[in-house]
This record gives C-alpha cells, structure tokens and sequence, in this order.
C-alpha cells in the first residue's frame, strides 16, 4: 500500500471512529455497540462508523478527506476514534475550518495521526506498555510521535501537544483492524 493509500486510510479510520462513545451493549460476535449501532466483525472501519450516529463528525471529515477507500482496503489499522463530543471540545469555528478543500492536507494530517498501522487490541497495548516500563511510543501513519499508556483498565494515549485521551470504548473490531473509541481530539506537535 502506498503512503497516500495508507494515510487515506489512516484519516478515513480516524474519523468513522470518531464519536463511538454512546452505547457499550454487547454486539455482534462480542463487540460493542458503538453510537446505537452493531459494529460487525465482518465489515470494515467505513462500514461500521456509518451505523454509528456519535460518528457523523468523523465521518464527515474522512469524506473530507478523500480516506473513505483508504479505510475501506486491507489493513490492517488500529483507530483511535474520537467522537462527536472530542470534536466539538475544539475551538469554534475548528472543525468547519478542518473541512473545507483549501485545508485537506492539515485534516488528513490530523486524521492519520490517529491510526497506526497494525492491530492492535487493547491487551497487546497494556503488553508493550508494560514492557516499556509505563510508556510506549507509537509512530502513526501520519507521522505524530505519541505515547500510549494506562491507568486501571483504561489506556489512554498522549498527543504531540501533550493532552491525554482515554480510550472509552475499547477493542472494536472490523475486518480491517480495530477502533478504539477516544474522548479527545489527537493533535500533531506544533
């Protein structure tokens, strides 16, 4: 996969994932439910978030974006998600900004910083962190240097501007790889 593809897909995840905060019933094949949907195992990132009404932000942006095919291919991915809440903690005026064509590239960098390309559960996230004695650094698609960590059974991951967000819906599987649904926004280093 090339690396357009592959922040395409990167950027698309991020945002389908987006706002998956609603909602923890058991679904399909143990998942949860993510916005009021299933999210099936069978089906991929872009697949799922379009059931998910918490991922309309994202969903948004990923068009946006041009990742949808991207985040439809093979992967795999792992997807940090943030919802419609995360986006709507941003400035005013942020995401509308993100969403028009003059600012595509800084919104697809924003989005594939988000995912890194492999699949990564949960348990496998706590393992290196572990390993590392408390942190791990992870280089996302988009090429932000952020930090994976926990605390109880929430990992949470820092952003290259220093803020925290925690993984609130953990281990949501797709045919392409795994979203974890985030509470804040990840933001590039300035």
């Amino acid at each position: 996969m090339t690396l357009s593809k592959t922040l395409l897909a990167a950027s698309t995840a991020l945002l389908i994932g987006f706002g998956a905060n609603a909602g923890n019933a058991a679904s399909h094949a143990g998942n949860p439910m993510v916005g009021g949907g299933e999210m099936l195992v069978e089906k991929n990132i872009i697949e799922n978030a379009v059931n998910s009404k918490d991922h309309t932000t994202l969903v948004a942006a990923v068009k946006a974006a041009g990742l949808v095919e991207t985040l439809m291919g093979e992967g795999p991915f792992t997807v940090f998600a943030p919802t419609n809440d995360a986006f709507a903690a941003l400035p005013d005026g942020t995401v509308e900004t993100l969403l028009k064509p003059e600012n595509k590239d800084q919104l697809t960098k924003i989005l594939t910083c988000h995912v890194i390309a492999a699949n990564a559960m949960s348990d496998a996230i706590v393992k290196m962190v572990d390993e590392d004695n408390g942190m791990h650094p992870v280089t996302t698609v988009g090429g932000c240097k952020f930090t994976v960590m926990y605390e109880g059974d929430t990992v949470m991951i820092k952003d290259g501007q220093g803020n925290v967000a925690k993984v609130t819906i953990a281990d949501v599987k797709q045919s392409n790889g795994v979203i974890h649904v985030i509470d804040n926004v990840l933001l590039p280093a300035s």
